[in-house]
């Protein structure tokens, strides 16, 4: 009788349940995927309209889905015990497909933590597949099909060679673009406020009055502004009231994926691609000394703040031990986060215990892993504090000037942590502005006027932070999309970063414009926002998924057709870039243009002038110590060696000498590089084996 055989996806996984479970179970890692629909055809029964996907092993996991099926022969019962969502139960579905595992001995176990506790818990009660949920992967990943194999070739054919698109990819491209066309189409207009610094009677502690904002927007100008500056001057200023109140400020709910990588991008400008690397290896197990190989977070996809009991308890008594009973609110906070198919049965990402404080386990964690760790533990910690208390007091005073600021009297959960935000005017904050002590009708020295001149502002470009939440609030893809989705825009070059914000190329227009003119459904952000609701609901078992694909494709397939035969091809001179450099050889302009092997260097006078030349090219992978761009470079001097560095030099130094790669490792979530023409080593960890599967964003998907 063999030992019973569980299947996860990653070696990490693997050992940490591993070592919970004991020497009775042989666990095994698929890798991820084992079958998807071949990658050179539409592979996808379309003629019919039955969708059916024609699935194959692939070549990189035939050796793995041999090994599996020989344990899984021998095993009494093969536990299924991939992620807790619907890449994860479709994981477990192709598994049994591929090794053809007996359907009689398989058992799916989900949890939601690694740890002793939940995993032995998961073991106890098993449960059968859930072929919704494995429906509305299929439906997704053929969906995702159906648009990148017709609409590609409209690409190709009108813009160039080699391009894609897809669903969420595209309407994220379109917010990018579209905020770029307000940003140059906004009018700047110059405006002025004055502020006067006064000092009450006899205490000459200088405080700031500005000027009510209703009369300050009116002074456009500064000729106009100085009508009013010489009646100011030789003023006499009075306090004419002061209204006091007590204000609360509440706790943030725990993180779900969204809010994560908004706010790892605020505070500790991670990615997304990268605060998802990162948590995986928090979720996956870090040996932590003593206590073992153990899960530190719960599962790191998840839209909803769903916190478990047991956790809430855990919280009320970490923050009573740690703070005081004043900090403890008298029943636990439980939030309700407003997000459009949120799934209410997942939970928030927490610590999986809150005593394993963030300072006990630095020594065992990477700096990345410490420094996100402490991010959740914090965010959590406070989301179950009591409201901080400030008593706000507003002063107005004769000459049309207020003055607002807040004493901090009872710091509740801002001891532990406070949000981040997207921008900031550089000016202090009300809550943190010192008043002296005022009455009604004291009298007050002048001490000067400081008339500032202000203009308005445009929109600011997308953040990562700020692009995924405008995609969460549209109800635009879902938590394991944003982070591929937004890596997908940059490696297609359809917008790089300025300054830590989206940009969008002359390319990432030309294909925005060519959409949105021959396919408004695709690119239509409320569109888009349904298919999502359309597979959630098939997830959920109220719709079926093969009509879901009918409705969409067939009058999709009928505008694919009409854009091939009439769509007007997209001039060259709307996509290629301006490079700053001359050709050598007649004087013209030399352009960016992208071919088969990438982009180059080639002169405006092609056809008559043919010169051209490699471009220092994006190796399409971030780099690890500061999220830049990797790109390919040359030592000085003819015949200089080839190395990959990042383009944010000489503020970052990183260099390696051979080429990264885009899929992280499989071991630990490390940079990998290049070894031989099909193998790969990892710079972190003793990873050396075949190159991981590259994983597109519409192959991965949230429950």
């Amino acid at each position: 009788m063999g030992k019973d055989l569980v299947i996860v996806e990653s070696p990490a996984k693997a050992r940490t349940i591993g070592r919970f479970l004991g020497g009775k179970y042989d666990t095994k890692a698929s890798m991820g995927h084992v079958r998807d629909i071949p990658k050179r055809e539409m592979g996808v029964k379309v003629d019919d309209l039955s969708f059916v996907p024609k699935y194959r092993v692939m070549a990189d996991k035939r050796k793995i889905v041999k090994e599996i099926a020989d344990a899984a022969k021998s095993a009494t019962t093969v536990y299924l015990a991939t992620d807790p969502d619907r890449e994860g139960e479709a994981i477990s579905w192709h598994l049994i497909k591929a090794a053809k595992i007996d359907a009689s001995k398989v058992q799916r176990v989900v949890f939601h933590e690694i740890t002793d506790g939940a995993v032995k818990e998961a073991f106890a009660h098993p449960r059968d597949l859930d072929d919704n949920l494995i429906d509305a992967q299929q439906a997704r990943r053929v969906l995702d099909r159906l648009v990148g194999y017709e609409l590609s070739p409209v690409l190709w054919k009108k813009v160039r060679r080699g391009l894609s698109a897809g669903r969420v990819q595209s309407v994220a491209l379109r917010l990018i673009v579209e905020r770029e066309q307000e940003i140059e189409a906004f009018q700047t207009e110059e405006y002025w406020s004055i502020e006067a610094k006064l000092a009450p009677k006899p205490s000459r502690q200088v405080f700031s009055g500005s000027r009510a904002a209703r009369r300050a927007s009116r002074s456009r100008t500064k000729q106009r502004l100085l009508r009013f500056t010489g009646d100011l001057e030789g003023a006499g200023y009075r306090v004419i009231s002061v209204r006091r109140r007590e204000r609360r400020s509440k706790p943030s709910a725990p993180f779900i994926t969204s809010t994560l990588q908004q706010e790892a991008w605020r505070k500790l400008r991670f990615t997304a691609r990268r605060t998802m690397v990162v948590a995986q290896q928090l979720y996956e197990g870090v040996n932590v000394g003593t206590g073992g190989t153990t899960g530190l977070i719960t599962y790191m996809r998840t839209d909803s703040t769903n916190v478990a009991d047991s956790a809430l308890r855990e919280a009320s008594a970490y923050v009573k031990e740690k703070f005081g009973a004043s900090f403890v609110p008298k029943t636990a906070r439980r939030y309700t986060k407003r997000v459009r198919g949120a799934q209410e049965a997942h939970e928030a990402i927490r610590p999986t215990s809150l005593f394993a404080e963030p300072e006990k386990v630095k020594n065992h964690l990477t700096p990345e892993q410490f420094r996100l760790y402490d991010l959740i533990w914090r965010r959590m910690v406070a989301s179950q504090m009591n409201d901080a208390v400030f008593d706000a007091t507003r002063v107005d005073i004769d000459a049309e000037s207020v003055v607002s600021g807040s004493v901090l009297k009872f710091a509740g959960f801002r001891k532990v942590y406070m949000e981040g935000t997207d921008s900031s005017n550089g000016k202090p904050s009300e809550e943190s502005r010192d008043l002296p002590p005022l009455e009604d009708g004291d009298a007050l020295d002048f001490i000067a006027l400081t008339p500032e001149q202000h203009f308005t502002q445009p929109p600011p470009r997308y953040t990562e932070a700020t692009l995924i939440r405008t995609l969460e609030e549209e109800g635009i893809g879902r938590p394991s999309t944003y982070a591929p989705t937004l890596a997908t825009v940059l490696d297609r070059d359809y917008a790089r970063k300025a300054k830590g914000r989206f940009e969008p190329t002359k390319l990432g227009r030309a294909v925005t414009g060519l959409l949105i003119q021959h396919f408004p459904d695709v690119v239509d952000i409320g569109f888009t926002a349904k298919v999502e609701e359309q597979l959630d609901e098939i997830a959920s078992g109220q719709r079926a998924w093969n009509p879901m694909l009918k409705e969409f494709y067939q009058p999709f397939n009928a505008t694919v057709q009409e854009a091939l035969e009439k769509a007007e091809r997209v001039p060259s001179s709307e996509i290629d870039e301006e490079s700053g450099e001359v050709c050598e050889k007649c004087d013209s302009p030399m352009v960016i243009k992208s071919g088969r092997f990438g982009r180059f260097l080639s002169c405006s006078g092609f056809p008559n002038c043919r010169n051209s030349k490699p471009l220092m090219e994006r190796v399409g992978v971030e780099c690890p110590k500061d999220g830049g761009d990797i790109v390919e470079r040359r030592q000085r001097g003819k015949g200089g060696r080839k190395f990959y560095g990042c383009a944010n030099y000489p503020d970052c130094d990183f260099t390696v000498n051979r080429k990264p790669l885009g899929q992280p490792c499989p071991e630990c979530s490390g940079l990998l590089v290049e070894q031989g023409r099909d193998r790969c080593q990892c710079r972190e960890c003793d990873y050396r084996g075949p190159v991981p599967e590259a994983v597109d964003a519409g192959e991965l998907v949230e429950a």
